[in-house]
């Protein structure tokens, strides 16, 4: 089973006399990346709330936004009145004709302009917090479920697509040898005298060097690796990723050997479906 980097994920609760509501959502990233923004009276629990998402969330470019909305009168911050005047002051100098009004709003932005009167977090409150994180990711989870298993359907429908391009190829590998006798027979009528053992030696070159059985192979070798991935494998973006570019090696090499028209067909069919193969791996975990 295979996960969507992308989802979205909420969660709401009431801890301790707050409303907590929690979001998070994520888009495709190589390793994780995290936007985290939770109010002051949360921030020494910020490394413990960094180390849960990492290790369940585990990849993408992932944002965290924690609301909290008292719901019984308490404040828990204040503003420091004398801080903020004293600010207002300073940029007054700067700015002589300005509105007090657009001051305050720049002075209670600057540092120690605003306090938690009440800093001390209870363990009851850190845990009916760290229950709705989890409800959060619970949620968040379940959605990249969902996304994945569409994604992983997709998947399979670009490689099955390939390996039926890949069997239309072997009728047309007789003929092309054909074509190919037939172009050098041609050559050689132009002399005399023809050398029925060089005639089959250049053919046997040709032969050799337009054969592409070790790549069609190679090829239906990586397809059935890239199918038992996606339903036997976690976290696999990574990995289907580079099973994609040998695939596209196998691909670009059966290309270059064709020298047949309805082959050539197939290989950019194949090319078509690889290029969205190789693109929706990017959103798998």
């Amino acid at each position: 089973m295979i996960l969507s980097m992308t989802g979205f994920g909420r969660a709401e609760g009431i801890c301790e006399g707050k409303k907590i509501s929690i979001d998070v959502k994520s888009l495709n990233s190589k390793g994780f990346d995290l936007n985290l923004k939770i109010p002051f009276r949360y921030k020494e629990k910020e490394f413990e709330i960094r180390k849960i998402l990492n290790e369940r969330i585990k990849r993408g470019k992932v944002d965290f936004y924690l609301n909290v909305e008292t719901i019984d009168g308490r404040i828990d911050t204040s503003l420091n009145k004398e801080v903020i005047k004293a600010y207002m002051e300073q940029l007054s100098e700067i700015v002589p004709n300005a509105e007090q009004v657009e001051l305050l709003k720049i002075a209670a932005k600057l540092p120690e302009a605003v306090s938690a009167t009440n800093s001390e977090l209870s363990e009851e409150e850190w845990q009916g917090l760290l229950s709705i994180i989890h409800q959060a990711v619970d949620n968040f989870i379940n959605f990249r479920t969902t996304e994945g298993a569409t994604l992983g359907k997709e998947l399979k429908n670009y490689v099955n697509n390939i390996t039926g391009y890949l069997t239309q190829v072997e009728p047309f590998e007789a003929a092309r040898m054909e074509t190919t006798k037939e172009k050098l027979l041609s050559n050689l009528n132009e002399f005399n005298e023809i050398d029925e053992a060089r005639f089959y030696q250049e053919v046997a070159y040709y032969a050799e060097k337009l054969d592409v059985s070790e790549e069609k192979v190679r090829l239906a070798q990586h397809c059935r690796y890239f199918l038992e991935v996606i339903d036997s494998e976690e976290n696999s973006g990574k990995k289907l990723g580079f099973i994609a570019q040998e695939m596209g090696r196998e691909i670009n090499t059966l290309g270059s050997k064709a020298n047949h028209q309805e082959i050539q067909k197939l290989v950019v069919k194949m090319k078509d479906d690889l290029e969205k193969i190789k693109e929706q791996s990017l959103n798998v975990l």
